[in-house]
Order: C-alpha cells, then sequence, then structure tokens
C-alpha cells in the first residue's frame, strides 16, 4: 500500500515539472522570438506612418527615391535624374534614408565602446 502512495506521488511531480518545462519553453519562445518581431512590426509600422514630403525610401523591392506626393495608402516617388515616378502601396516601403543614418550612427557608438 505504501509503495502505491509513492508511485502516485512521483506521477504527479513529473506532471507538474512538465507543465514547469512547457511554461518556461513558452516564455523563451516570447521572450527571443514574437517580442522582438512585435518591436520590429511596430517600428516600421511607426516609420511607414511618419513619412514625409522630399525623404527619400528604398522599397522591399530594392528601388530608391524621393517621396512627391502621399496619400492614405499609396505613395508616389521619383527616381534618379530622369525623375521617372512611381506609385506603390505604404506596405512596400522598407527603411527610410533617416532610419539607415540612425541605425549607422547607433552601429558606430556601440563599435567605439
Amino acid at each position: 500500500m505504501n509503495l502505491l502512495l509513492t508511485a502516485d506521488a512521483s506521477a504527479a511531480g513529473g506532471g507538474m515539472s512538465m507543465i514547469i518545462m512547457l511554461v518556461a519553453m513558452f516564455a523563451i519562445f516570447y521572450f527571443l522570438i514574437i517580442r522582438p518581431e512585435n518591436k520590429k512590426k511596430k517600428k516600421t509600422e511607426e516609420m511607414r506612418s511618419s513619412l514625409s514630403l522630399g525623404d527619400g525610401i528604398t522599397t522591399i523591392g530594392g528601388i530608391t527615391g524621393k517621396i512627391v506626393q502621399i496619400t492614405e495608402d499609396t505613395i508616389t516617388f521619383e527616381t534618379g535624374e530622369d525623375r521617372v515616378r512611381l506609385q506603390v502601396k505604404k506596405w512596400a516601403i522598407s527603411t527610410t534614408d533617416k532610419m539607415e543614418a540612425a541605425e549607422a550612427a547607433a552601429a558606430q557608438s556601440r563599435g567605439k565602446k
């Protein structure tokens, strides 16, 4: 009878440790993958909402230019000296010149330390 009680107690303890391991794995997954991705999405969305005329941009396809017109969901920009105008959706903007300069300055300051 005593042997049965200890077997039940160890099985219950094993189940509890399994739950703790699952919670720990989820916490690690959240802090290493989900949270940084959400921060990156939020930063990109703020960048896209703060675009203004004359800003230099790069699209996700690698095309660069200066913004000449902004509507609610599209952006028109000029590329190069021939002044070709392209119209793209806001979600297609990858980076701005301001954003790239800020990242370069941050990387340079990290390199000095």
